[in-house]
């Protein structure tokens, strides 16, 4: 029954992960951290298998490697994903993976949370106030003559695997809505790069944590392979939906996680 539950939660998660272009993992963590050995909230006998914040991040990141992996597929078939930026996008997120899997404990304290979680509420507040900018409604997209940013794009994505693997939610919550509003990509193009992005991403970031030991498989394969078949259907969906419709999910969830964040960091 266990295994049940996790399998259609990961179908949704990987479904609203896809369309939106984030992964799932800012579901999963809440999740799984909530529900870990020791909380309160845990039901007796049923996910609590997690002794740890690391464990976790490991297991929600396996999730997030197979969301983002099914979901890469099914935007490469429909020729969205922008490999111009996506390979050396995806390379100059190799070195955070890897050092973010070393550092999560180091990033789980009270004032972290505090900040991330404001920053991620000011960011929300800026793509939904601006979720009728042209920016946000492009759909255009001519890859022949597309301009941008290359290396600030590079910048922005060391930043993004660091941030994938200390979290364990994926980095798309930051790299989306930097790709629309600071590179200026058309959102459809944004969120099907970014899942390529963060695919590579979190690949290296769970090799690290497997050799830490912090993913647990249980519910690791549960939620994860539920995920694969989510991200399809989120990608099926993300054709029929319009772009400033995506910019205001993005909004609205990020959020609801930089909300969540300040509540649990007991720092007000």
């Amino acid at each position: 029954m266990e295994m049940v539950i996790l399998f259609i939660l990961g179908i949704a998660i990987g479904a609203f992960g896809t369309l939106v272009g984030i992964g799932g993992g800012l579901i999963m963590i809440p999740l799984f951290v909530l529900l870990m050995t020791g909380s309160p909230a845990a039901p007796a006998g049923f996910f609590n298998t997690f002794h740890n914040v690391s464990q976790a991040v490991g297991t929600s990141l396996f999730g997030v490697f197979l969301n983002t992996l099914s979901g890469s597929f099914a935007y490469i078939r429909q020729k969205r994903v922008y490999f111009d930026a996506a390979l050396p996008f995806a390379a100059a997120t190799l070195p955070g993976a890897f050092l973010g899997s070393y550092a999560d404990e180091y990033f789980s304290g009270g004032i972290f949370d505090f900040v991330f979680g404001g920053m991620l509420v000011m960011l929300a507040g800026v793509m939904y106030w601006k979720s009728s900018a042209p920016k946000a409604l492009a759909k255009e997209f001519d890859p022949k003559h597309f301009v941008y940013p290359k290396k600030l794009g590079i910048l922005i994505s060391i930043f993004v695997g660091f941030l994938s693997s200390v979290l364990g939610i994926g980095g798309g919550i930051i790299h989306v809505p930097l790709m629309i509003y600071v590179l200026s990509f058309p959102p459809h193009v944004a969120t099907a790069t970014s899942h390529f992005v963060l695919a590579v991403s979190s690949f290296v970031g769970c090799i690290s944590h497997f050799i830490l030991g912090h993913i647990v498989w249980k519910p690791a394969i549960g939620i994860g392979f539920g995920a694969v078949i989510g991200a399809q259907i989120g990608a099926v969906i993300s054709q029929k939906t319009r772009p400033r419709v995506i910019v205001i999910l993005l909004s609205i969830v990020m959020c609801g996680l930089g909300l969540k964040l300040i509540f649990l960091s007991n720092v007000l």
